[in-house]
């Protein structure tokens, strides 16, 4: 009886950590390609990236929170 009301909540988690972390690797991986012809383009690929990570982690460990 008990096993019907058990709840599988590990494909929420992955998606909410391919939503946190899904579009900086790619941002992240686009920079590296363009590293060796566009060095000032890279860069800015690369904090992209980061600022991206610092704000999903800011509101979805907010809204995870509460």
């Amino acid at each position: 009886m008990t096993r019907f009301l058990e709840v599988n909540l590990d494909g929420l988690i992955y998606i909410l950590l391919a939503i946190l972390f899904g579009p900086a690797i790619l941002l992240t991986i686009v920079g590296f390609m363009l590293r060796k012809n566009n060095k000032k383009t890279a860069k800015v690929f690369f904090i992209l990236a980061a600022v991206y990570v610092i704000v999903s982690l800011g509101v979805c460990g907010s809204m995870m929170l509460s």
